[in-house]
């Protein structure tokens, strides 16, 4: 692996550098450009001419793997935690928190990731570094690594603790901030379970077609080509399609959007 030797060094020189805990009202595991405003704006975001339309080159083989767990072991674990759920030790105390990239991973395209993992999280609220300083095939295979541990195909290092990917943590989260956006009067309780019930659709489409995450130049477009693909298969109605649109929103705004 080139430079690895250096990464070390880069990685305490980055860390030393990142920029200190902001106030935001988001809630809890919002890294990666989630949270609020940041929610809204990484879901609607156009990729940089620079980045766009890149696809990962670099085959998800067992050495790449073991290059990515190295570099993510370095440069991410200590903010997003062995598992890639959010909870490693340093990131306790930023806000908002990191990201569970083992889970948003899954449905990000290539050119998002390789974008946000090149140029950091400042644009979107978050005190996340970019790691452009790493080269090409580095970034690539952390990628490659992060998608990994969501899809559960490789067991977690346990160097900086917190918990290995889990659907039904996720989902519990899920429910949680449901709850609390009904309590807040953000939506009302049909309004949760109609969100649930696209939203469990849509995610579960998307992780067994990954094709589908480098489709197009953004999240909204690729979940509005879901949508649809689900209401012809009458998996949800269009009713239901157009409420989910309305209700995520409703979230994102609020800051409770996972």
């Amino acid at each position: 692996m080139k430079k690895l030797a250096s990464m070390f060094t880069l990685f305490l020189f980055l860390a030393a550098c990142a920029p200190q805990p902001v106030e935001n009202s988001a809630a809890p595991g919002m890294g990666i450009g989630m949270g609020g405003n940041g929610m809204m704006a990484r879901h609607h975001a156009q990729i940089p001419e620079n980045y766009a339309g890149l696809t990962n080159p670099i085959t998800a083989d067992e050495t790449s793997l073991e290059r990515g767990k190295i570099l993510y072991a370095t440069n991410c674990a200590s903010c997003h935690g062995d598992g890639g759920m959010g909870d490693g030790p340093a990131g306790a105390a930023l806000d908002p928190a990191p990201a569970p990239v083992a889970h948003s991973s899954q449905m990000m395209a290539d050119d998002y990731l390789f974008w946000r993992i090149s140029e950091g999280g400042t644009e979107f609220g978050t005190t996340m570094p970019g790691w452009k300083a790493l080269d090409e095939q580095s970034r690539w295979d952390m990628i490659n690594y992060m998608r990994a541990l969501g899809a559960g195909t490789v067991n977690p290092s346990q160097g900086m603790g917190g918990a290995a990917y889990d659907p039904e943590f996720q989902a519990a989260r899920q429910t949680e901030m449901l709850a609390d956006a009904v309590e807040q009067g953000v939506v009302t309780q049909e309004e949760a379970d109609t969100f649930k019930l696209v939203h469990d659709a849509l995610e579960k489409y998307q992780i067994e077609h990954s094709e589908i995450r480098n489709s197009s130049s953004n999240a909204t477009e690729r979940e509005t080509a879901v949508l649809a693909t689900l209401v012809e298969a009458n998996a949800i109605t269009q009713v239901q399609a157009d409420a989910f649109r309305e209700i995520h929103d409703k979230l994102g705004t609020a800051g409770l959007m996972p």
